[in-house]
């Protein structure tokens, strides 16, 4: 059987009671409504100041505690930290009662218009729209889209990258809910690695941010299982409103994706700095397809003397004096590497 006892103490709206017809009901109404709000607030307060005394209780505690054990392991005169602990002790069990007779206030509050509508969680509660339907698509087919998506919307996938208010992004994405999805968080992300790449760090973090937003909305969607852009004003209030837990996850998942993008912009740097070297390399390679610096870097001091200087006759000399399997080796690579193009008057290795 559903309990209903719980509704039975709900103030009614300002607007459904009856008053006399010489009242001005609408200032009536104005009043109550403040007064109502001000015992909100300063029950608000009172709960706040308990919540502190509380954490200076516990903390206090703990410090005396930690000299406490110190002391006797020193072996000192405790008698006056022992009064103070034992202080703390009363105090503690003070604050317990007071707590007790709060919780019990706050039991007995009637609800009104200004409470009932308040989360009781803190968890964002949207209404809940249809869920989004799940594609199955290949790998090229979703390829595919995304380019389509990225092409069509480029301009806005820009514009929404670079706001910098919380309003702003609301109202433009409220305008284009069609922007709240994977790709734009896909598209965003690649605009954060190139930024990095460019060394545009400020502009990266700034995208980052707006990253971070997306993937919220999207993960807030994935969470109650609606469609992403039901999740526009509940995320964006959410936000900043923002308790302390909440938003040390956000800023928390900012930093570490912003370091994500800093490791993936350098690891594609250093790709393509070893690609465009290899393809250096590839252009200078031989006919018997060495590459002429490797090849210069790994022959004997001597020789290397006589390639920088381009002297010819020091080259025969210094051939002269190497074994015959080596001279042999060593002129091969340089053949093999372009660095040596045997003439008809070159270097004769067979001794």
């Amino acid at each position: 059987m559903v309990d209903y006892s719980k509704w039975k103490d709900i103030e009614i709206s300002d607007d459904e009671d009856e008053t006399h017809p010489n009242v001005d009901t609408p200032s009536l109404f104005r009043w109550r409504h403040q007064a109502r709000v001000e015992r909100m607030e300063q029950f608000e307060q009172e709960k706040r100041a308990l919540e502190k005394k509380k954490s200076d209780n516990a903390a206090k505690l703990k410090e005396a505690r930690a000299k406490l054990e110190k002391g006797n392991k020193d072996g000192i005169d405790l008698t006056d930290l022992k009064k103070q602990l034992d202080n703390l002790e009363k105090e503690k069990a003070k604050i317990n009662d007071e707590e007790l007779e709060f919780n019990k206030k706050e039991k007995l509050t009637p609800w009104n218009v200004d409470t009932i509508s308040q989360p009781g969680f803190s968890k964002t509660v949207v209404n809940a729209g249809p869920s989004k339907k799940k594609e199955e698509l290949s790998e090229e087919e979703r390829e595919a889209r995304t380019k389509e998506f990225f092409k069509k919307n480029e301009k806005s996938l820009k514009q929404y990258g670079m706001f910098q208010k919380y309003e702003d992004s609301k109202r433009f994405l409220q305008e284009h809910p069609e922007l709240v999805c994977e790709e734009t968080a896909n598209y965003l992300v690649i605009q954060c690695i190139n930024y990095e790449m460019e060394e545009k760090h400020e502009l990266m973090a700034h995208v980052a941010h707006q990253c971070i937003c997306m993937q919220f909305m999207l993960e807030l969607a994935k969470q109650l299982d609606i469609d992403p852009r039901a999740c526009i004003g509940s995320f964006f209030t959410r936000i900043q409103k923002a308790d302390v837990e909440y938003r040390k996850g956000f800023e928390d998942e900012l930093q570490a994706f912003k370091e994500r993008i800093r490791r993936r912009a350098k690891e594609k740097l250093d790709a393509a700095i070893a690609e465009a070297e290899e393809e250096e390399r590839q252009k200078r390679l031989g006919p018997g397809g060495l590459d002429p610096v490797e090849v210069f870097e790994s022959l004997p001091e001597a020789l290397r003397d006589c390639f920088e200087k381009q002297d010819l006759a020091m080259l025969q000399q210094v051939i002269g004096t190497l074994p015959e399997e080596e001279a042999r080796y060593h002129m091969k690579r340089c053949v093999d590497s372009g660095l040596w193009v045997p003439e008809a008057n070159s270097v004769k290795t067979d001794q």
